[in-house]
């Protein structure tokens, strides 16, 4: 059972029933879907107050729109070499006095984001790079994750009567999870509840006993896309991941 609390390009937020191995498996398995990243960085002019090493590792770490016509440099007829199928060049060339950031690269390969700063020229100075982005897997290094995707378990709450409206244990919740109503606490979003239980401390520090707090068998999952692929599609080709390694596993055993 899957229902989707909210989704939306960058973000997706769902409520499952599965159990928390395969949710585990499915967050592993995200790590292992291709994203394209800057890999190689050629230098041909840099003059600002940032070493090559610096400004490389920076441009890294831009999220590139990844594309499905790009294949994984190990799996490419080039053998590895680097060619138009398994890898993209991206250029800078400027003068300009002022921030450079990553709109300022130029190749087929598009940015996520046009504002991500690169370095900081000053009068007469000068960079020029061509920069190499690939294909890889977030299990080799971060700068090729997706996303975020983590999950938690769905919280219980039960109110009982004894509960006045002090107002304490709502102004406590650091999620707004509850809410006063007709002068008692009523929950206003459990599916924010991370089960902090800091409603239930402050209700006991003020000698009541009203605020319980369960986990239930259900998981609130998260996925929050960098912006190389969609939310949802991170879910989807993560599965599909989980799926082709227990067949490689299933070829080993048998």
């Amino acid at each position: 059972m899957i229902k989707i609390i909210s989704k939306d390009k960058e973000k997706i937020n769902f409520i499952t029933d599965m159990p928390e191995s395969l949710a585990n498996a499915i967050r592993r398995a995200s790590l292992e879907i291709p994203i394209l990243a800057i890999d190689e960085v050629e230098f041909f002019k840099n003059d600002s107050a940032l070493y090559d090493e610096i400004i490389a590792h920076r441009l890294g770490l831009i999220p590139l729109v990844t594309e499905k016509n790009y294949t994984e440099r190990e799996k490419c007829t080039c053998k590895g070499k680097g060619c138009s199928k398994c890898s993209v060049d991206l250029k800078i060339k400027t003068k300009s006095e002022g921030m450079v950031y990553s709109k300022d690269l130029k190749g087929k390969a598009e940015v996520v984001y046009d504002k991500i700063p690169i370095v900081l020229l000053n009068k007469d100075q000068e960079l020029e790079l061509v920069a190499r982005a690939r294909l890889g897997k977030a299990i080799k290094h971060s700068k090729f994750s997706p996303g975020l995707m983590f999950y938690r378990n769905l919280a219980r709450i039960t109110i009982d009567k004894n509960c006045d409206d002090c107002k304490k244990c709502v102004e406590a919740c650091p999620q707004n999870v509850l809410k006063i109503e007709k002068g008692k606490a009523e929950v206003n979003d459990i599916y924010k509840c991370d089960l902090c239980e800091s409603c239930v401390e402050t209700c006991k520090k003020h000698g009541k006993d009203a605020i319980k707090i369960e986990k239930d068998n259900q998981l609130a999952f998260f996925i929050e896309s960098w912006g190389q692929i969609d939310a949802k599609d991170i879910f989807v080709k993560a599965v599909g991941t989980l799926n082709n390694n227990l067949k490689e596993l299933r070829k080993a055993v048998k």
